[in-house]
C-alpha cells in the first residue's frame, strides 16, 4: 500500500464512514453506501479493507484516537489531583458519548468489530489503561481494574439512559452532571469538598 492513490482512497473511505457514522449512526455503514458516498464502484472497498468488519474496526479506531485526544487533553488541563484528572476524563467520555452518538455506539459494538485488527485494541485500551491509574490513585487499597471496569460500566449506561431520555424522565434532572457526580462518589467514596 505504498501507492499514494490507493492510501488516498483508503483514507477517504474511512473519511466517509465517519462522516457517515456522526450523521447516520452505526446502521447507515454498509460497504455499498460508504463507496457511493467516496465515489468509487461498490466493490472497491474491498481491496482495501477485505471484510465490512476491518472497515467498521478503520472506523471505529478514528473514534477511539478521538476520544483518547479529547480525554488526554482533560486530564493534562486539569489540577494535579487524581480525583479532579478522574472526574475530568469521565466529563470528556460522557460529552463524547452525548455528541458522537453514532460513532460512540460503533465503537463499543464489539460485535461488529475485530478489536485485534488494525490497531483497534492499541487505540481503545490506552484510555481504560489512564481510568485504571486515577482510580489507583484515589483508591490505593482497591483492586483498580475491577473498579474502573464497574465505574465505566456506571459511566457508560449513563451515557446510554442518558441520550435514550430514560435518566431524564427518570430523575427529572435537567443535567446529567449530578449522575456523573453521583457515580463517581459511589465508585470512588464521597469527595472532601
Amino acid at each position: 500500500m505504498n501507492d499514494p492513490d490507493a492510501t488516498g482512497l483508503r483514507a477517504r473511505l474511512i473519511d466517509v464512514g465517519v462522516e457517515l457514522v456522526t450523521a447516520e449512526g452505526a446502521q447507515a455503514l454498509t460497504l455499498r453506501e460508504i463507496a457511493r458516498r467516496a465515489g468509487v464502484s461498490h466493490g472497491a472497498p474491498r481491496r482495501y479493507f477485505p471484510t465490512h468488519v476491518e472497515l467498521l474496526s478503520a472506523i471505529a479506531r478514528r473514534g477511539f484516537a478521538d476520544l483518547q485526544n479529547r480525554a488526554a487533553k482533560a486530564v493534562a488541563d486539569t489540577g494535579t489531583g487524581p480525583r479532579a484528572r478522574l472526574t475530568a476524563l469521565a466529563e470528556v467520555y460522557l460529552d463524547f458519548a452525548l455528541s458522537q452518538r453514532g460513532m460512540y455506539e460503533l465503537m463499543f459494538r464489539h460485535d461488529l468489530l475485530e478489536s485485534n485488527r488494525l490497531g483497534l485494541r492499541e487505540t481503545s485500551l490506552p484510555m481504560f489503561a489512564t481510568l485504571v491509574d486515577l482510580v489507583g490513585r484515589v483508591r490505593p487499597e482497591a483492586d483498580a481494574r475491577i473498579l474502573a471496569g464497574a465505574l465505566w460500566a456506571n459511566l457508560h449506561g449513563i451515557a446510554q439512559l442518558w441520550g435514550w431520555g430514560s435518566l431524564k424522565l427518570a430523575t427529572d434532572a435537567d443535567d446529567h452532571a449530578p449522575l456523573l457526580i453521583a457515580a463517581l462518589d459511589a465508585h470512588l467514596g464521597p469527595e472532601e469538598r
